[in-house]
């Protein structure tokens, strides 16, 4: 059975519950009630804001979760559409700015485990370099290319742009295949050695080129030692 929220005990309402507990005490299911402020005549902000999270499994899916799709499920329009995503946005990047201030890449399975989260759930292909000091500390993280399922255009001036502007001294390539499987295409290959070739030439270093799966990944820098050589 539903409840409007304003039927509900008010222990059990989110903003009375957050009042008295402190926000943290409240479910994602709440905090998204919240942030929605309505629902509709016979829907609570509590009952569409789980079936948000039925619809994209959880909050991770829900951040991919894109505005023209969103705004057009029954409740939501694009007010509470753009309240949910910018909000999600702001999670995201205060979690990318911790997290840039403490990660030191030592190996390529830092890389799996600290940036997988980039492309989960993306249908398209992305690809992201990482700008790096002399420690391989991450001063940035750069989304440049975004590409359909088989195919990503990959510039490597706009690569060195950015590491020049960073002042970063190496760089660490990332891209993610949505098919799932992390085989390298020949196209991988060929702008791989293209990107080692040109840092060389500048003075910035390629230090690998990590291609991410659903539950894998694949690094050059491990199984192509010839490229570097």
């Amino acid at each position: 059975m539903s409840y409007l929220i304003k039927d509900l005990p008010p222990t059990e309402k989110p903003r009375e519950k957050a009042k008295k507990c402190g926000i943290s005490s409240l479910s994602e299911t709440e905090l998204l009630a919240i942030l929605l402020r309505t629902g509709t005549k016979n829907v609570s902000a509590l009952d569409l804001a789980r079936k948000l999270l039925l619809e994209y499994h959880n909050l991770e899916g829900l951040m991919q979760a894109r505005l023209n799709t969103l705004k057009k499920i029954l409740g939501m329009g694009e007010v509470k559409a753009i309240t949910i995503l910018s909000a999600l946005e702001l999670g995201k990047r205060l979690q990318e700015k911790n997290l840039k201030e403490k990660i030191q890449i030592k190996e390529s399975q830092d890389v799996y485990t600290y940036f997988a989260h980039l492309f989960f759930h993306s249908d398209q292909e992305k690809f992201y370099v990482l700008l790096l000091d002399s420690k391989n500390y991450v001063l940035d993280q750069k989304l440049l290319f975004i590409g359909t399922a088989n195919q990503s255009l990959i510039h490597p001036r706009d690569i060195f742009k950015e590491a020049i502007l960073n002042n970063a001294v190496k760089i660490l390539c990332i891209h993610n295949h949505p098919s799932g499987r992390v085989t390298p295409s020949i196209a991988d290959e060929e702008v791989t050695k293209r990107i080692k070739k040109i840092g060389d030439l500048m003075g910035i270093v390629l230090v690998d080129h990590v291609i991410i799966g659903k539950e894998n990944y694949y690094s050059f820098l491990e199984n192509r030692k010839d490229i570097w050589e």
